[in-house]
């Protein structure tokens, strides 16, 4: 996919390059355009990078089984993966990871969770993006900084807040 040019005013106006590799391996038609993810991944992203790269992979529940599997040793499916760049490099690399996203379980999680499906997958986007800029979440500590995160961004893109208040901190902590 070649480089997007997108312009995010700030005080001094910075141009930030971002390439999104985008893969439906789904056979649903269920997911976002790729207006709406470089959109999500862009707010995500904050101007904390120039230049970034990723793969954004839109997945049917087999294969999030399997890779939920092999590399978190968890059984089934799950909403969100994502896989930080993390090779040891002699010059930096604006390869940010690879997230993957379940269709159908973002489908029926915004269902009994009442939220639009946009709105759950803009928050799966940048929840992803958040844990391959290495935001976590395994603590108290840690969700309540994410968490707030995701608030703020959510916000800023026109959504309500994700997390409802009786549901602070016991996101299932999957990914």
């Amino acid at each position: 996919m070649p480089m997007t040019t997108l312009r995010k005013k700030s005080q001094t106006e910075i141009a930030m390059k971002l390439s999104i590799d985008i893969q439906r391996a789904c056979l649903s038609d269920q997911g976002p355009d790729a207006d709406n993810i470089e959109r999500w991944v862009t707010a995500a992203l904050r101007n904390e990078r120039e230049i970034a790269e990723l793969s954004f992979r839109i997945v049917d529940e087999s294969e999030s089984a399997a890779l939920n599997e092999q590399f978190r040793g968890k059984s089934g499916s799950t909403n969100v993966l994502s896989f930080p760049f993390n090779a040891v490099v002699p010059e930096p690399l604006p390869i940010l990871g690879d997230i993957v996203i379940c269709a159908p379980v973002v489908a029926l999680e915004s269902l009994v969770q009442r939220k639009t499906p946009t709105a759950h997958w803009a928050h799966m986007t940048v929840h992803g993006v958040l844990h391959l800029l290495g935001y976590d979440h395994l603590d108290d500590q840690d969700a309540a900084v994410m968490e707030a995160l995701e608030t703020d961004i959510m916000l800023g893109l026109g959504f309500p807040p994700p997390y409802q208040q009786e549901t602070r901190f016991s996101q299932q902590r999957s990914d």
